[in-house]
């Protein structure tokens, strides 16, 4: 639970950073809204989404005006665990995104599932990247609803909480660094120049407009 902790934060500060450095603050309760007091902000912690097929907290969610960006991290930590139930991690996967994509189309839906090294066998290895690789393979609104936007698979050690730098192979979309690669592009595509990036976008305008500077302005002929 711990080493997921430390995936939901880096997620959250991440998604921040890429929103225009807005804050990271804690969920209110039950709430289906951001705190009243930082209305654009990415919330990190137990964040309440009422979808389609029943309310579903996610660890991370960025949702001005209704949800844009949902996340959750995912974990088994037992050899045992990942053989009898990482089908069940999947079913529950497919469901936290079908749940917010049937009433929220829009919404990117990420999700990083961390295994620890010793407790992953190869068999369950090879099954989870081919599967997790469909399942987080969602390009556009019009896409099926229980395909997520990203997904990460992270593979540690727990002697030195180090990533697997081999697993998932190098060129697979479940590398945690393509992560924000298949982020980024999507909410640009569904919100740009949309509240609240409008506001910024035209203060980007005035402030490229004073960096250029004032065009000359001639002065009247003598006697004008």
């Amino acid at each position: 639970m711990d080493f997921g902790m430390v995936f939901d934060t880096a997620f959250a500060n991440a998604l921040a950073d890429m929103l225009g450095g807005i804050p990271v603050v804690d969920p209110v309760n039950d709430s289906l809204l951001p705190p009243p007091q930082f209305p654009n902000s990415v919330e990190k912690g137990k964040t309440r989404i009422v979808g389609g097929i029943r309310p579903q907290n996610y660890d991370a969610a960025y949702r001005p005006d209704g949800p844009r960006v949902v996340y959750d991290s995912k974990s088994l930590n037992e050899v045992s665990s990942i053989r009898k139930n990482w089908q069940n991690m999947i079913n529950d996967l497919a469901t936290e995104a079908s749940t917010v994509h049937t009433r929220f189309p829009y919404c990117i839906v990420a999700f990083i599932v961390a295994l620890p090294r010793p407790a992953l066998q190869p068999a369950q290895e090879r099954a989870l990247i081919r599967t997790l690789e469909r399942l987080g393979s969602r390009e556009d609104e019009l896409d099926q609803h229980h395909l997520a936007e990203a997904i990460a698979m992270c593979v540690w050690d727990p002697d030195t909480g180090l990533i697997d730098p081999n697993v998932p192979p190098r060129d697979s979309p479940l590398r945690i660094e393509a992560m924000p690669e298949r982020i980024y592009p999507a909410y640009l595509d569904r919100y740009k120049n949309l509240p609240p990036h409008e506001a910024e976008e035209e203060q980007d305008a005035i402030e490229a407009a004073e960096e250029e500077g004032e065009p000359d302005v001639p002065m009247p002929p003598p006697g004008a």
